[in-house]
């Protein structure tokens, strides 16, 4: 139950944005294994006076449930940039990516349970 923040400068189009959202969400169902109807994706964009950064640079801010492997991991990185590269046409070199593992105990989730405490959830 990844949530997704992309942050970037103004100026894509709807279908550009679209398509990012999809590279990412991809890039996390193989990676993460999670379902596709898991979707929790945001764009934050800003104005190229709100941020200082090259044109085209994509910042993607994955926090996840702690426990990820490092394999997984690299694995998200890898296809999270070459999924944008053929969808999106960014430059892998413009993206950066952070992962925050979360405790499960630090979400709450449907309905105001601590994530920790539901079973079925990954």
């Amino acid at each position: 139950m990844p949530k997704v923040l992309i942050s970037m400068k103004k100026g894509r189009t709807i279908l550009e944005k679209k398509n990012i959202l999809d590279a990412v969400h991809k890039a996390l169902m193989e990676s993460f294994k999670i379902p596709q109807t898991d979707r929790t994706l945001f764009i934050n964009e800003y104005d190229s006076e709100n941020m200082d950064t090259k044109d085209g640079f994509v910042l993607i801010e994955v926090s996840a449930f702690k426990g990820r492997t490092r394999e997984a991991k690299k694995l998200f990185y890898s296809l999270s940039v070459e999924n944008l590269k053929n969808t999106a046409g960014k430059d892998p070199q413009a993206v950066m990516i952070i992962i925050h593992d979360i405790p499960k105990e630090d979400w709450g989730i449907r309905g105001g349970q601590m994530a920790d405490e539901i079973v079925e959830i990954r």
